[in-house]
């Protein structure tokens, strides 16, 4: 199969911010994988993307990929079989959202263009498609399963030879070479539980599936993991976790509660920090919609943090119901800081100033080098446009 191209439709990508500051859409992790990782193994090819300009030295475009679906689409068999079958000046829809297309000249794409001079298919199965921020963890269950099947399939796990160690519905564990479990409790009777390469589940450990342990990552001593959990890879994490999505590289290493959340690359979480993610009065939740530049109701219950790239907390840190913090933020202090931190903020309740990108990039390239990658030209380009891109957000500045 030819390669492929997964685009950012400009309908939904500013739904998906903070994370899509930082990534198209199609590199947001939801289950097992990204979701260009998804489809790379549906299609058994490289995945390309078309996306925003500042982003594309990191994430280019296959100049040779004719076939382009939609980023925030996640794959199934059905929805795979029905794009093969496309032929050129085809368009594949969903209720009038653009699934995929084959373009005759990629460099020329246009969703416009599309749409008046393309053939249209309609889809007639059902599709997930990732366009909120909080489908993320809503869907990650139903995307955990799904992968875990896909990355399974004929393989043989290599099973868990520790006799401290207690297992539920051991048929639906899968344990990948070099993983370490020492006296855990894994439990996959309402989902499976996928531990990847080289990871730690440490003494005391509690983990219910569906589950996912990337590669690398480790669930520290007495962690407790509630369902549909996903942890990336080299992210560590311990307390409790419920329903949340870390992307990768990340740590929430200590005591405390987070839920019905999504936490970025690179984050840190001081020890104790707690994140709320119901309303005292069980109201539907208001999150910070950065396309209207104010809060929206997401209509959800549960609701917890969402938290951009390199953004940090410190000890003892609180976050309230539905509260959006962006990329490189820094927030500390007493008390709870406002429902949406704007991207370089830096302080906490007592109020917030900005976090200048020089003492920002000192900070960010010490935590990437610790992880062996470099802090190259590319990522200080692509944080430096986020740091000016936001500007407007970080109100205080304007009060000087």
């Amino acid at each position: 199969m030819e390669a492929i191209t997964l685009f950012d439709d400009p309908t939904y990508r500013g739904s998906l911010l903070p994370f899509t500051f930082t990534r198209p859409v199609a590199e947001i992790r939801v289950g097992i994988l990204k979701i260009s990782e998804k489809w790379e193994k549906h299609f058994n090819t490289k995945a390309g993307f078309f996306t925003q300009d500042y982003l594309k030295s990191k994430f280019p475009q296959l100049e040779d990929a004719k076939l382009f679906i939609n980023g925030g689409l996640c794959p199934d068999h059905d929805l795979t079989s029905t794009i093969k079958s496309l032929k050129e000046g085809q368009a594949l829809y969903k209720d009038n959202i653009l699934l995929a297309a084959i373009v005759e000249k990629p460099a020329d794409f246009s969703i416009d263009e599309i749409k008046e001079n393309h053939e249209a298919v309609e889809h007639l199965g059902e599709i997930t498609l990732i366009h909120r921020t909080w489908h993320i963890f809503q869907h990650n269950g139903q995307e955990l399963r799904k992968d875990y099947a896909m990355i399974t399939a004929n393989r043989n796990s290599i099973g868990i030879q520790d006799p401290h160690t207690r297992v539920y519905n051991p048929e639906m564990i899968f344990v990948e070479e070099g993983a370490q479990i020492r006296a855990a409790i894994l439990n996959a009777e309402d989902g499976p539980i996928y531990i990847g390469k080289n990871t730690q589940v440490q003494e005391g450990a509690m983990i219910r599936g569906p589950f996912a342990l990337c590669e690398g990552a480790v669930v520290n001593m007495g962690g407790k993991m509630r369902g549909d959990n996903t942890i990336g890879p080299y992210s560590k994490v311990g307390g409790e976790v419920s329903n949340t999505v870390i992307f990768g590289y990340s740590n929430k290493g200590h005591d405390g509660f987070i839920g019905n959340s999504v936490i970025g690359e690179w984050c840190n979480f001081g020890a104790d920090t707690n994140i709320s993610n119901l309303k005292n009065n069980y109201a539907p939740v208001k999150i910070w919609d950065y396309t209207k530049g104010g809060f929206a109701n997401s209509g959800l219950q549960f609701c917890g943090l969402m938290m951009g790239d390199h953004s940090k907390c410190g000890i003892n840190t609180m976050f309230n119901t539905g509260t959006v913090v962006g990329v490189g933020a820094n927030v500390f202090g007493s008390g709870f800081p406002r429902n949406f931190v704007p991207s370089f903020a830096w302080g906490g309740a007592a109020g917030f100033s900005t976090f200048q990108f020089r003492k920002f990039e000192e900070t960010a390239s010490k935590v990437i080098e610790r992880r062996g990658f470099s802090f190259d030209d590319t990522e200080k380009s692509l944080l430096q446009n986020i740091f000016d891109m936001t500007k407007a957000y970080r109100i205080w500045d304007k009060k000087v």
